[in-house]
């Protein structure tokens, strides 16, 4: 009897300590500073491994950038908390996730990063906001409009360290910033 569960090849493994290095190096040092080599010998392997799976330096960059927002079911919840869920939600993703904030540094640099950063919002937050749209057409201005002030606040507070916003509370920043996606939202 065959079994459905495919066993880990040990590709799989070095794919993974790869986009794991790449991530920990993309995070701390920056999509320019960060190299190849340096991410080959986190990982354990030979540099040439890296090209082989991943061709260059923005396949790499572009396979360690994709993750999921983990975006919470914003549908089951009363319409009023909407805009300060998701903002929450980012505050978490944001101080969560070191990726995040590296895609976000290189995207303003970087067009591989630019695009990966627009899919990413594109795909995952735009359905989003469809479901909740009662007018579909206006769900990608809404999301767009939404990802200007997600966007903004992330590099306001965490990659500019801009003092009056790495001051605010977390409370503060969601009921202000939560209130402004509410308006995007449901044009409140």
């Amino acid at each position: 009897m065959a079994s459905d569960i495919r066993a880990p090849r040990r590709s799989d493994n070095t794919k993974a300590a790869i986009i794991t290095a790449a991530r920990e190096h993309f995070a701390s040092s920056g999509y320019q500073a960060a190299t190849i080599r340096a991410i080959a010998l986190t990982a354990g392997i030979d540099p040439a491994m890296v090209m082989r799976y991943f061709g260059n330096k923005e396949g790499l960059f572009a396979a360690a950038a994709d993750f999921d927002l983990r975006l919470p079911d914003l549908g089951g919840l009363p319409r009023e908390h909407v805009g300060a869920a998701l903002v929450g939600h980012f505050l978490d993703r944001w101080e969560d996730d070191e990726t995040l904030m590296a895609l976000l540094r290189t995207a303003v640099t970087n067009e591989v990063a630019a695009d990966r950063m627009r899919a990413i919002f594109a795909t995952q937050i735009g359905p989003s906001i469809a479901r909740l749209c009662k007018e579909p057409r206006t769900a990608a201005t809404r999301a767009g409009l939404i990802a200007s002030q997600i966007l903004g606040l992330a590099l306001c507070r965490y990659i500019l360290k801009l003092p009056p916003v790495v001051g605010l509370k977390r409370g503060e920043i969601v009921g202000r910033v939560g209130a402004t996606v509410q308006g995007y939202l449901f044009d409140a």
